[in-house]
């Protein structure tokens, strides 16, 4: 063969192109058609071999698939042999054979072989299904067709030359290809020990094959099971391995160490102390390595960290796939114009054979089905990208927020955190899907130029002139909506931080019936919010209009200079529609582009924000030294000690010098802000350390002063993730008083405790946060104050059972700060603090004998108390006459009296001791003091001898517990339980699991979203606004297709001596349709942005009223993250994602309209083909939107727990890291959010799964109207098939927008759904009542009234309080007592209609109280509330939110509750913030500002509520003498823990299982020796 002949191959166009039946050369055959399959497999083959080698997914047994996969293989690999044979064979006769029949089947052999070798080495590294090879046999198929065509033709028309062994093999051949194609299209089972394997509801990804991967046809299952019915949690498949917390967060964490530790660099100067090297080598004998530790400490930050680069190392592999299909997916775009220009140019030629056109036509399918595919994908790893960057925020937020150091914690609250991440890690997944437009666009651009360049010729740069224009005015519109996002977000924040601690305070609000002033402040950061919303809806809808306008623009400025420009320039149809296919394709670049800069502005104000989180300064984990255990007995040791809350704050605490042995019992005094809870917060390493050293051996427990509980069962926040045991569980729930609690829960220690512990009291909190300290059995003991929330004698029982010499937690180390005096005897050691000093240390008696800061101390506690008592017990008038020292050491023994001693012999003792008292009074000093000194030996030589050291008898906290647990009613049951401990655990079986549950997760609404939300959200904006705002977008299409039509008109002009003669008339009539496009446009935009504005306020308005309208039960039942998810991310959604999404959908379903239109006015005959795929269109939508819809719902309400959880773990962190269980919590943080991605990840490929079949849709129209056009082209003017071929290529991205604005539309709207939810919960009573007839000074004298009053928690329980008739007189004090549960709060929660009545009735000056508004209630009757709840706001704001009182009257407010001191001494006085929950005022100082509100209002009723129960003795004192002095002719109801501060009290109310046991004077009561004279005992008052 001549080698000219080879190329003759490529030349003889006539056989192959202008003929009406083609064909290609037998040269062309046998050279490039069987030398291109085996090119690909051979250019690809030694990658992906790499690949497999590096991702091996494990070892698959030999299938029947895989054994027929192979044979075929080698059957393969034996023809071409045989071919390569025959001709060899035939040379050998003498035949004249071509080196090609030689070359090209040894060449396919060896490929063939290369093929069953990949086939086996894909089956051992666990390819279940293979891309690479499946397009292998596909390009061998389609190569090889055209072959089979040609020899079937040769045979037909000249049987003579027929080869048949040729022939033969050739069949043979291409049968075996055809069935390695439908064999490579299945998939194989799946490897040993696969995930697939072990998991009973493996994701079908793994081992879908790769037609069903790029289809997305694996997901039709769960699609099939959402269409028949409503998915559910366990519909759901597990994550991907890869998409998983654990996998994902490691890898962003290290690469952002990686950057921190860049911008570090070592400084010249060290930080080396000689003096404390020393000390370490005399503890440790290993001065070296501490002086390297503070080397290491030198680095000092040279810049900030690039979270950017972080993220790309972690994710930007992977992503940059997505670039790969991004760049193939352009290039194919332009494939339409191209075929529309061929087209045009088939109808004008009549001469061209007319299987051209059907061959156009089928290119045009095969090229936007492939288009298809690859943009899908290439959404597919764009989204899973996102879902895995949002995955890593969010775990690099939470575990920041664990090792945050207090001073930074500071600048971050609660609601920014959370914002963190919600919005900002949604705005990171947002953009990551349009990310790659920042190249792709201008790439899209510079190509539809050239194009236009090589169709209209210079003219285009007149278009080229209006873009650049559009850039700068869309770089300005960006700009200022970046001013607008930031200012917005702040407003945010504060709108959301607000909101948390509304709903963390609402108990205070209603009984304040202050909801309104804090409504206003709410709504005020919010108008403020929509004020921004609104400027950025104007601009919003100047961009709209640049970017609708844009292209016609340019098409104008282009045509317009190309007709002006030259008469001789005829707009033809090919020009015309080729143009304008360019200019549509221009369209999305143009419109994306300022899209995705705003996307990225936004983002980079999150990447910042999410960048100065984590470079916050952490706690320094080598601040608190922990040594291996060695012969140091000391356990802790602080050396010159200096700590602060922060690096640049001044020392807090200061020349600490601590050794505390191990096994003591070591008790921390002082008073009110001296630093007992920061000395604790030093030893935890919670403080900025600035000098000294501090070590501790061992475990940790701390037990904080306000318990920290989680939302979780009873046990489970004592068991704290350790393993149960249930002896020892018994054990510790017993020491710590819990079990007649147990009694009381409605499920035992199954009961679920809400957020915060709603539904404990403060007390039985406490003690739960004890039982998980005990429970953890650790080495050291940590107790800020734990005993100060509960009553004395269970305070009692748990200081002997648990903290004593005798408790469980003897031998430990236990540092208990405490106020409580009698406790002081038993402890081995005692540090004195004042102003963050330790003054003294030493046992009891060796500080008493040193009179100095601890006998002051003392002195003061004493007085306080012994006065009171003096007060209680009248026999005891006479010990006034006593010198103040003898008083203090008399009270010494009288009050501070060893628990441990017998209860009869202090009887005995405290009798002699009155006597010696009534008749020393006129004795000299001396004398006092000697008697003193006989009793204390008395007490410390008989007595103790005598007395076993253990649990007391006969009236000890044990039998009480006993008695109590028998006398315990089930609050809010009624029931009186079983009495004997050992039924405890049966009892706590056979509680109903259901009883058990407090709070509702966020329920998923089911079916579809009823047309009534719509109908809602459209009265929200108004109708006539809604109305106006379609005509307008009708206006807009119908001006679009005008315009389109009018040009199509324009190019079927006739031409006359090479000009159109109406060129101008046609040029003017196309701009006036354009600009009434564009004032459309922007009056539409604007429209439906200031409609969406308006339904926002009305619906957050809505909300916040019914929010706040709602009863307390409300509260307890739905957790906060429910409702904080309402207020921040639903809100969010209908302020600015509902809009747009409308103006979208609006947009796409218009273009849909208008495009079928016009196809059907160009083509009638496709109104055969429309109805069946519309009605395929509208199949495939519903089917996917039964469970897109879904599957958004379960991930919304998956959402919320993440933020629940996350919130708690805030308030907790210092428990947390004390405990060492920061894993735990970051595996549970984890866990929560693969929860959410699990029902997130269904729905992303949900969409690509829909978006795959409705292009195949739009594709179907495009072609069906191209080959009718085909069909039709002797009776269709160009200009018209142009116009509707250019129509059709929009469709299917036209169709693809509108079922997607669509489902968002649907699954958006639930937002409104879910916001409006709230409207039909229950509701309390009116605030107020519109015909009041309540006199302005009600009540006048603060006689109350209580008649047979009685009240239940919920519905099905029965009831709390019961039967209570009750008279008290105007300005009488009545204090309320009882054991825990008895229902004493209860009584003030119907005092304040908290709870409703649920028999009886409550009168106050004879007016009956269920008959007022509850603030005409609440206002006039004031409560001192038990936790002291402050909002972040001025000083002034937490006293008088609605700014009734002048500034005199709050001074004078101030001076009286003891604050004027302190409030004066604040650089902004009155004006001081508060931070959030009141965090920077100690708990004594929140206790005084709480009397100073009640102070303020002054009304004839006051409630205190054990108010002075976390107090220390100093603060209860300062607050009982306030009360007593300024509210004397008021009526006051105490509920008491310390009964000494009601033993001066007119009346004792006593109630017990919720029915009044005794009413009468103390006095009286302590005669009777009843209930209160038990209580009085233990409390060791009588």
């Amino acid at each position: 063969m001549k080698p000219p002949f080879i190329f003759s191959c490529f030349q003889d166009w006539n056989r192959t192109w202008q003929t009406h039946n083609p064909d290609l050369t037998p040269c062309f055959q046998n050279t490039l058609l069987v030398w291109i399959p085996c090119l690909y497999l051979w250019l690809f083959a030694p990658f992906y071999i790499l690949y497999l080698k590096s991702h091996d997914c494990g070892y698959i047994c030999m299938t029947h698939l895989n054994r027929a996969k192979t044979v075929i293989g080698f059957t393969l690999w034996l023809i071409c042999w045989a071919d390569v044979f025959y001709s060899f064979w035939e040379r050998s006769i003498g035949a004249t054979i071509a080196p090609v029949y030689l070359v090209s089947p040894t060449m396919l052999g060896i490929t063939m072989l290369l093929a069953t070798f990949l086939i086996q080495y894909e089956r051992m590294k666990g390819v279940q299904s293979s891309g690479v090879m499946l397009n292998f046999w596909l390009i061998s198929i389609v190569c090889a067709t055209v072959t089979f065509r040609s020899k079937i033709l040769l045979a037909l028309n000249e049987p003579a030359s027929v080869n048949v062994f040729k022939y033969t093999t050739f069949y043979i051949y291409y049968t075996m290809l055809l069935i390695s194609l439908i064999l490579a299209c299945l998939s194989d089972q799946p490897p040993l020990f696969s995930q697939a394997v072990k998991d009973s509801n493996p994701c079908p990804e793994l081992g879908a094959s790769f037609l069903s991967k790029i289809t997305f046809w694996w997901i039709t299952g769960l699609l099939v099971k959402g269409y028949k019915r409503p998915l559910e949690e366990k519909d759901l498949w597990p994550l991907n391995v890869e998409d998983k917390s654990q996998r994902v967060v490691p890898q962003l964490v290290r690469r952002w160490d990686q950057e921190c530790n860049k911008v570090k660099r070592p400084v010249d100067k060290t930080l080396y102390s000689p003096k404390r090297a020393a000390k370490g080598e005399k503890k440790d004998g290993q001065p070296i390595e501490e002086s390297e530790i503070l080397l290491v400490k030198t680095l000092q930050k040279t810049g900030d960290p690039s979270l950017f680069c972080a993220l790309c190392r972690t994710f930007g592999p992977y992503f940059l796939v997505s670039s790969l299909y991004k760049i193939i997916h352009d290039i194919l775009m332009f494939v339409g114009p191209e075929i529309l220009r061929l087209l045009i140019q088939f109808v004008n030629d009549s001469s061209a054979p007319t299987w051209l056109g059907y061959f156009y036509a089928t290119l045009l399918f095969v090229c936007t089905c492939v288009q298809t595919l690859i943009l899908q994908k290439y959404f597919h790893v764009c989204f899973v990208t996102g879902m895995r960057l949002r995955t890593a925020i969010v775990g690099a937020v939470y575990r920041k927020a664990l090792v945050i150091s207090n001073a930074a914690r500071r600048t971050s609250t609660v609601g920014e955190i959370v914002n963190l991440m919600s919005v900002d890690a949604q705005r990171f997944m947002d953009l990551i899907t349009y990310i790659n437009m920042i190249w792709s666009a201008p790439l899209q651009v510079i190509l539809a130029l050239y194009f236009l360049w090589q169709n209209l010729g210079p003219s285009v740069l007149a278009g080229i002139a209006v873009m650049v224009l559009m850039v700068p005015i869309n770089a300005v519109i960006a700009m200022k909506t970046k001013t607008y996002q930031v200012a917005q977000m702040k407003s945010k924040d504060n709108r959301i931080k607000l909101m948390n601690e509304v709903l963390n305070g609402i108990k205070v609000l209603k009984l304040y019936a202050w909801e309104l002033a804090f409504k206003d402040k709410v709504s005020a950061i919010r108008e403020s919010e929509l004020q921004v919303l609104k400027k950025t809806a104007y601009l919003g809808a100047v961009s709209t209009f640049t970017w609708v306008c844009a292209p016609f623009l340019v098409a104008l400025s282009t045509f317009a200079v190309y007709v002006l420009v030259n008469e001789h320039n005829i707009l033809d149809a090919q020009k015309a529609f080729v143009s304008l296919a360019l200019f549509n394709i221009l369209r999305f670049p143009l419109n994306m582009l300022p899209m995705v800069i705003s996307s990225m502005v936004q983002a980079s104000v999150s990447m910042k924000r999410l960048r100065v989180f984590l470079s916050h300064e952490e706690l320094d984990e080598d601040s608190v030294e922990r040594p291996a255990i060695t012969g140091s007995p000391d356990c802790i040791r602080i050396v010159d000690g200096a700590f602060s809350w922060s690096k640049d704050d001044p020392p807090t605490l200061k020349r600490i010098n601590v050794c505390i042995p191990e096994g003591a019992l070591v008790a921390v005094v002082g008073h009110v802000g001296s630093g007992k809870s920061s000395l604790l917060s030093a030893l935890l390493g919670e403080m900025q350390k600035q000098e000294g050293n501090v070590s501790i051996k061992g475990s940790v427990a701390y037990v904080p002063q306000q318990a920290w509980i989680q939302n979780a069962t009873l046990k489970d926040n004592i068991l704290f993730g350790r393993e149960s045991k249930d002896s020892w569980y018994q054990k510790v729930v017993e020491a710590c008083a819990l079990l007649p609690d147990l009694e009381i829960l409605p499920g035992g220690d199954s009961t679920e405790i809400g957020e915060k512990g709603v539904n404990l009291s403060g007390g039985q909190k406490q003690r739960v946060s004890v039982a998980r300290a005990v429970y953890c059995s650790c080495a050291v003991y940590l107790l800020d104050d734990p005993l100060s929330a509960v009553d004395a004698h269970v305070g009692k029982h748990i200081f002997e059972k648990v903290i004593g010499p005798q408790g469980l937690l003897q031998g430990r180390t236990r540092v208990l700060v405490t106020h409580g005096l009698s406790f002081l005897p038993q402890a081995d050691l005692i540090l004195v603090m004042v102003d963050g000093e330790i003054t003294e240390m030493g046992s009891y008696t060796e500080l008493l004998d040193r009179q100095g800061a601890f006998a002051e101390f003392l002195h003061t506690y004493s007085n306080t108390e012994q006065e009171e008592e003096e007060e209680s017990v009248g026999e005891w008038s006479t010990v006034n006459g006593l010198q103040p020292l003898t008083f203090t050491s008399l009270v010494t023994v009288a009050v501070l009296h060893p628990p441990d001693l017998c209860l009869r012999c202090w009887e005995l003792l405290q009798h002699s001791l009155l006597v010696i008292l009534l008749t020393i009074t006129n004795t000299s000093e001396t004398i006092n003091i000697a008697l003193v000194f006989v009793v204390l030996s008395l007490i410390s030589s008989g007595l103790r001898d005598s007395v076993p050291r253990k649990g007391l008898e006969n009236g000890g906290p044990a039998a009480l517990l006993r008695e109590s647990q028998n006398a315990l009613n089930a609050a809010g049951t009624g029931k009186i339980q079983k009495t004997d401990p050992n039924d405890a655990a049966d009892a706590k079986k056979t509680k109903s699991a259901e009883s058990a549950r407090l709070t509702e997760a966020d329920k998923a609404k089911t079916g579809r979203v009823k047309l009534s939300v719509f109908w809602e959200y459209m009265k929200a904006i108004g109708l006539p606004l809604s109305i106006f705002s379609v005509f307008l977008f009708f206006c807009h299409h119908l001006s679009s297709l005008g315009s389109n039509y009018w040009l199509s008109l324009w190019t079927d002009d006739p031409v006359i001596n090479n000009t159109q003669p109406n060129r101008k008339m046609r040029l003017g009539v196309y701009g006036a349709l354009g600009l009434s496009q564009g004032i459309a446009v922007f009056c539409y935009s604007v429209a439906v942005s200031i409609g969406g504005i308006l339904a926002s306020r009305y619906l957050h308005q809505t909300m916040l009223y019914n929010v706040l309208r709602s009863p307390m039960s409300f509260f307890e039942r739905t957790p906060s993250g429910n409702l904080v998810n309402r207020f921040a991310k639903e809100t969010d959604t209908i302020d600015s994602v509902i809009p747009s999404i409308i103006k979208m959908f609006m947009g796409s379903m218009f273009n849909v309209l208008g495009s079928c239109a016009v196809i059907l006015i160009a083509t009638p005959l496709v109104a055969i083909i429309i109805p069946p795929l519309g009605l395929l269109y509208f199949f495939v939508q519903r089917f996917y939107v039964a469970s897109s819809r879904q599957l958004k719902r379960l991930e919304s309400v998956s959402r919320s727990p993440v933020y629940t959880h996350f919130n708690e773990t805030l308030l907790g962190t210092s428990v947390i890291r004390a405990f060492g269980e920061q894993q735990r919590f970051i595996r549970e943080s984890d866990g929560r959010v693969d929860y959410n991605q699990k029902a997130y990840f269904p729905s992303i490929v949900a969409n690509r799964w829909l978006a795959v079949r409705l292009e195949f849709v739009g594709n179907c129209i495009v072609t069906f109207a191209a080959l009718f056009a085909v069909m039709a082209r002797d009776s269709l003017s160009p200009g018209i098939m142009g116009l509707s071929i250019s129509y059709a290529l929009q469709v299917t991205a036209s169709l693809n927008w509108l079922v997607r604005m669509s489902s968002d539309l649907e699954t958006n709207i639930v937002a409104v759904e879910r916001v409006k939810e709230y409207g039909d919960t229950e509701k309390e009573a009116e605030w107020r009542l519109e015909h009041s007839t309540l006199p302005a000074g009600w009540p006048t004298i603060g006689h109350i009234e209580i008649r047979n009053f009685g009240l239940r928690y919920r519905e099905d329980l029965e009831l709390a309080i019961c039967d209570i008739s009750v008279n008290i007189k105007g300005g009488e004090k009545v204090g309320i007592v009882g054991r825990t549960g008895a229902g004493k709060s209860s009584l003030t929660l119907g005092l304040f209609r908290i709870i409703e009545a649920a028999q009886g009735e409550i009168r106050i000056d004879g007016v009956n109280i269920a008959e007022l508004g509850l603030h005409e209630l609440r206002s006039r009757i004031t409560i001192i509330p038990q936790d002291p709840v402050l909002f972040s706001g001025s000083l002034r704001m937490n006293l008088d939110p609605f700014d009734g009182y002048t500034d005199e009257e709050v001074w004078r407010a101030l001076e009286l509750s003891h604050l004027k001191n302190f409030v004066s001494g604040l650089p902004d006085k009155l004006n001081h913030e508060c931070s959030e929950g009141g965090e920077n005022l100690s708990l004594g100082q929140r206790q005084l500002v709480c009397l100073a509100r009640a102070l303020l209002r002054k009304t004839k009723i006051l409630v205190l509520d054990e108010a002075t129960a976390a107090v220390d003795l100093e603060t209860d004192n300062l607050i009982q003498s306030t009360i007593r002095t300024q509210f004397e002719d008021c009526t006051v109801l105490t509920i008491a823990h310390r009964l000494n501060t009601i033993m001066d009290y007119t009346r004792v109310l006593v109630l017990d299982k919720g029915q009044m046991a005794e009413f009468d004077s103390p006095s009286s009561l302590i005669a009777k020796k009843g209930i209160f004279y038990k209580m009085a005992k233990d409390s060791g008052l009588v």
